[in-house]
C-alpha cells in the first residue's frame, strides 16, 4: 500500500493556489463582463447626451503695485504707505457693484433656448431674435416663453411644451404672463400688459414653423448670480496677476462676462485715479466763477473812471511805485489763498471722519510744501484703499480697523504741519502788509483823481492776477486728468472654454471600470458567501484526505452509467478510479471498498454502482452491498425488489442466497438493503454481518459497500472495520465546506485510515478550475477531457438538455 504520509505531502506541495486560479476562475464569466460594460457605457452615453455641458472660461489681469517708499527722516508719513492689497482687489472683483458695471454692457437680461427634446441648448448670440425689455415697466420674470414663427414677420407666444429635457434642464420655470400668450404679434411691436412690456426684433433669418424659447431675468438676481459665480485667485504666488474664472454653460457668454468684468475693473481703477483731478477742477471752477464776476466789475469801474476824468496813462509816471504795490498785493493774495487752503483742509479733516478721497492735493493748488504734499497724498491713497475694501467687507473688518489707525495718525501729523504752515504764512503776510502800507503812504501824495484811479486799478490788477492764476491751475489739472492711465492692464482676454462637466473621458473610464468590477464584485461576494465546494482547488484546501479522482456530471438518465454507456467520458472517470483502487489495494485478494459521504444526496449509491460496474467490466466478480438501512436506494436504482435484503438476512428472515441477486450484466451482483428496520445501528453491529462479509469475500473479487452518510448516522464508523479502502464522496455545488470538518478531524486524529476523496458531479466550465487532467496519476479530470479538442471520437458526448440556463450554455459554448 502506498504510504499515506507521502501522498499527503504530495497533496500539500501540488496545491495550485496562485493568481492563475483566480484569473481562470473569474475570466470564464467574460460574457457577463461584456454585457455589463456595454450597459455601463450606454448609461454614460445617455448621461452625456442629456446633460448640459459646463465650461470654464479664464482671463487674467495684471495688478500693478506701487513701490514701497523709503523711510525718510523728515517724511514720517511714509511709514504708513503700503502696497496694494491683492486680497482687496480680489474682493472688488467679486463685489456686486463691479458685477453691475459689467452687466450694463451685456444683454444678459434675456436668455434664449433652442427647442429640443434632448437637452437644454442656450443660443445666446446665435439667437435669431432679440428681446428688448422696458425695465421702467413692471415685468413678470423667470417665466419660460416659447416663440413660434407662423408667418414671415408674425409669431405666436405660448408656454413651452413639456419634454424629457425639462426634467434635466436648469432653465427657469417661473410663472408666465397669461395676458400675452396664445396671441399673434409682429416683430418690432411693443408687447404690453400690466405685468410685461417688451418688444421682439428679428436679427437673423427664421423659417415658418421654427420655435425657440426665452426667459426674462431679474437684473438684481443676475447681479447676485454672477457676483457669486466668478472666481478670482492669484495666478502664481510670486506675481501680481489675477486669474478670473467663470463656469458657464455657453462659452461665448462666459467669455463676454469675464472680459466685461476685467474692463469694468480697469475703468473703476481709472475713475478712482481721476477723482482727485475732478475735485480740483470743480473747486477751481467755483473760485473762477466768483473771481471772474469781481474782475468784470473792477474793469467796468476803471473804464468808467477813465472816461469821466479823461485820464490817459497814469502808469508811466508812477509806474515804479505802482509796480511794487502790485507785486506786494499779488504776494499777499497768494498768501491769503494758501491760508484759505490750509483752513479749508483743516476744516475738511475735522468734519470728515472716515473717507478722505476727495481732498484737494496741495500740489494741485500750487502749494509746494513737500511734507504736506506727501502726507496728504498718503492720506488720499489709504482712504481710497479703504473705500475699495468697504465695497466687499464691513466696518468691523480687521483690515478696515488697521487702515483707520493709519488715517488717524496721518491726520494728527497733518494738523501739526498745518498749524506750523499757518503761523509761517501769517507772519509772511504781516511783513508784506507792512511794506504795502509804506508804499500806500508814498502813493497818497498823488492828486485825488489819480489816487482814486490807482485804487481802482490796483483792485483790477489784483483780480486779474488771481484769475490768471486760477486759469493756469485749471489747465494743469485738466492736463493731469487727461494724462491719467489705468495702473492695471489685461494680460489675456478670455477666448475659449475648457469642458469641466461632464468629464466624458473620465466618465467613460469609470463606466468601463464599473462595468468590469460590479459583476466581479457580485461574483466575489457570491463566492465568498457560497459555502459549497465548487472546484478541485476549494476541495483540496478544505479536505485533508487525498483526492483519488473526479467524476463528471452526466446528463444521461440512468444510474448504471458505466454498464450501459461504457464509452462515455464519465465512464472513463470510473475506470480511472478503478485503476487507482487496484493499485492501492493490490495486496488484497478480495478488495472491500466502503463508500460514504457527509450527508445524503452526494452520490454515494451512484458512485458505488458505477465503481462496481467498472470492476465487473474488468472481469472482476463484484458485489454491491446496500448497507444504508435507513434510506435504501440500490434496489430502486437497479430495478430489483427490496422485500428481502441485508436487513432481512440480519434478522434471520432470509438466507444469503436469497438476498444476493445477479444482474443482467456479467460479473455484477447486488445485495439490496431490504426493509427499513427499527434499529439499523444495532442491527449492523451483529456478528452475523461479519460472517456475511466473510462469506462474500470467498465468492467475490470486489465487494462495494454503500453505507449511510458519515456525518448523519453512527453506524458507518462501525462498518469501517470491514473495509480495505474507504471512499469519501464530495459533490460539486452541493457539499458544504462545514460538512468536511468531521472527516478532517477524524483523519488528523488517526481515528480513520485508508480514506480517499472522490469529487462527484463535476461540471465542465462555470466555477470549475481545470488542472489539466491529473490527480496524482490515478484519475482523469472530467472537465478537462470533455472540452479537449484532441479527444476525437473516443468518447460519447452527453446531450445537453434544453432546460439548461441560456447563460450557462453560452458560457460553456464560448469556452470551447
Amino acid at each position: 500500500m502506498i504510504d499515506q504520509q507521502d501522498i499527503l505531502k504530495f497533496e500539500e506541495e501540488s496545491k495550485p493556489i496562485d493568481i492563475k486560479y483566480y484569473l481562470i476562475k473569474y475570466s470564464r464569466y467574460w460574457p457577463i463582463y461584456i454585457i455589463s460594460v456595454l450597459m455601463a457605457l450606454t448609461v454614460a452615453f445617455l448621461y452625456h447626451r442629456y446633460t448640459v455641458e459646463r465650461y470654464e472660461v479664464r482671463g487674467s489681469i495684471l495688478i500693478k503695485r506701487n513701490a514701497s517708499p523709503e523711510v525718510r527722516i523728515l517724511d514720517r508719513s511714509n511709514i504708513f504707505s503700503e502696497m496694494n492689497n491683492m486680497e482687496n482687489d480680489i474682493l472688488i472683483f467679486t463685489s456686486k457693484n463691479l458685477a453691475a458695471e459689467a452687466l450694463k454692457n451685456l444683454h444678459f437680461d434675456v436668455s434664449y433656448f433652442a427647442s429640443t427634446n434632448i437637452k437644454e441648448v442656450e443660443l445666446y448670440d446665435k439667437s435669431p431674435i432679440k428681446v428688448n425689455v422696458d425695465w421702467d415697466h413692471l415685468q413678470l420674470e423667470n417665466g419660460l416663453i416659447q416663440l413660434t414663427l407662423v408667418e414671415e414677420d408674425e409669431f405666436v407666444l405660448s408656454r413651452e411644451e413639456k419634454s424629457i429635457a425639462n426634467y434635466f434642464s436648469a432653465k427657469a420655470n417661473g410663472p408666465v404672463d397669461e395676458n400675452i400668450i396664445e396671441k399673434r404679434y409682429t416683430f418690432g411691436e411693443v408687447i404690453e400688459s400690466p405685468n410685461s412690456k417688451f418688444s421682439i426684433e428679428k436679427v437673423k433669418g427664421m423659417r415658418v414653423g421654427d420655435k425657440l424659447s426665452f426667459v426674462i431675468h431679474n437684473p438684481s438676481a443676475l447681479i447676485d448670480h454672477y457676483a457669486d459665480a466668478v472666481s478670482v485667485r492669484p495666478q502664481n504666488n510670486y506675481g501680481s496677476v489675477l486669474q478670473v474664472t467663470l463656469v458657464s454653460t455657453v462659452v461665448e457668454k462666459g467669455r463676454d462676462y469675464v472680459n466685461a468684468l476685467m474692463d469694468a475693473y480697469i475703468q473703476y481703477d481709472l475713475r478712482e485715479k481721476n477723482l482727485i483731478s475732478e475735485n480740483t477742477l470743480e473747486f477751481i471752477d467755483e473760485q473762477m466763477f466768483v473771481v471772474e464776476d469781481s474782475l468784470r466789475s473792477a474793469e467796468r469801474r476803471m473804464l468808467n473812471f477813465k472816461v469821466e476824468n479823461k485820464l490817459l496813462d497814469l502808469e508811466s509816471e508812477f509806474g515804479g511805485v505802482l509796480g511794487k504795490i502790485h507785486v506786494l498785493e499779488g504776494h499777499i493774495q497768494e498768501l491769503e489763498f494758501e491760508l484759505g487752503y490750509y483752513n479749508s483742509l483743516k476744516s475738511y479733516l475735522e468734519n470728515r471722519s472716515e473717507d478722505y478721497g476727495e481732498i484737494l492735493a496741495p500740489s494741485m493748488m500750487g502749494i509746494s510744501d513737500g511734507l504736506l504734499n506727501s502726507m496728504t497724498q498718503s492720506l488720499i491713497t489709504i482712504s481710497m484703499e479703504r473705500r475699495k475694501l468697504l465695497s466687499t467687507v464691513n466696518e468691523n473688518h480687521p483690515d478696515i480697523e488697521k487702515l483707520n489707525d493709519q488715517i488717524e495718525r496721518l491726520k494728527e501729523n497733518i494738523f501739526e504741519n498745518i498749524k506750523n504752515l499757518v503761523a509761517n504764512t501769517e507772519e509772511k503776510k504781516r511783513e508784506a502788509e507792512l511794506k504795502l502800507a509804506e508804499f500806500d503812504r508814498e502813493f497818497a501824495k498823488l492828486p485825488q483823481a489819480e489816487s482814486n484811479y490807482t485804487n481802482i486799478y490796483r483792485e483790477y490788477k489784483l483780480r486779474e492776477n488771481l484769475y490768471n492764476y486760477l486759469l493756469e491751475k485749471r489747465a494743469e489739472a485738466g492736463i493731469a486728468k487727461a494724462s491719467n492711465v489705468p495702473d492695471n492692464s489685461v494680460v489675456d482676454y478670455a477666448r475659449k472654454g475648457n469642458l469641466i462637466y461632464p468629464k466624458k473621458s473620465q466618465n467613460y473610464g469609470m463606466a468601463l471600470g464599473l462595468g468590469l468590477f460590479i459583476p466581479l464584485g457580485i461574483l466575489l461576494l457570491y463566492h465568498y458567501l457560497n459555502n459549497r465546494i465548487m472546484d478541485q482547488v476549494q476541495l483540496k484546501n478544505a479536505i485533508r484526505i487525498p483526492l483519488l479522482g473526479t467524476i463528471g456530471y452526466s446528463e444521461r438518465g440512468t444510474n448504471m452509467l458505466v454498464a450501459e454507456y461504457p464509452k462515455a467520458i464519465v465512464s472513463e472517470s470510473f475506470r480511472s478510479i478503478r485503476s487507482a483502487l487496484f493499485y492501492i489495494a493490490s495486496e488484497r485478494k478480495c478488495k472491500r471498498i466502503l463508500v460514504t459521504s457527509s450527508v445524503s444526496g452526494e452520490g454515494k449509491t451512484f458512485v458505488s454502482l458505477n465503481i462496481a460496474s467498472a470492476m465487473s467490466l474488468s472481469g472482476k466478480k463484484t458485489c454491491v452491498v446496500g448497507m444504508d438501512l435507513r434510506k435504501p436506494r440500490i434496489a430502486q436504482y437497479v430495478g430489483i425488489s427490496n422485500k428481502k435484503g441485508l436487513s432481512s438476512y440480519l434478522v434471520d428472515k432470509a438466507t444469503k442466497e436469497e438476498i444476493v441477486h445477479q444482474t443482467k450484466y456479467e460479473n455484477l451482483y447486488f445485495v439490496p438493503s431490504g426493509p427499513i428496520p427499527p434499529n439499523p445501528a444495532e442491527l449492523l453491529l451483529k456478528n452475523k454481518l461479519e460472517h456475511f462479509i466473510n462469506e462474500l469475500e470467498k465468492e467475490f473479487d470486489v465487494i462495494v459497500m454503500d453505507t449511510p452518510p458519515l456525518a448523519l448516522v453512527s453506524e458507518t464508523m462501525d462498518l469501517l472495520r470491514f473495509s480495505d479502502v474507504n471512499l469519501y464522496i464530495v459533490r460539486q455545488d452541493y457539499t458544504q465546506k462545514k460538512y468536511l470538518l468531521m472527516i478532517n478531524d477524524l483523519y488528523e486524529n488517526d481515528q480513520v485510515k485508508d480514506f480517499y476523496c472522490v469529487f462527484n458531479g463535476l461540471k465542465a466550465g462555470g466555477d470549475v478550475y481545470d488542472f489539466g487532467g491529473y490527480n496524482y496519476g490515478y484519475g482523469y479530470n472530467y472537465s478537462y477531457i470533455r472540452k479537449n479538442k484532441y479527444t476525437g471520437n473516443y468518447y460519447e458526448e452527453d446531450a445537453h438538455p434544453k432546460s439548461e440556463a441560456w447563460l450557462s450554455r453560452l458560457i460553456s459554448k464560448l469556452k470551447g
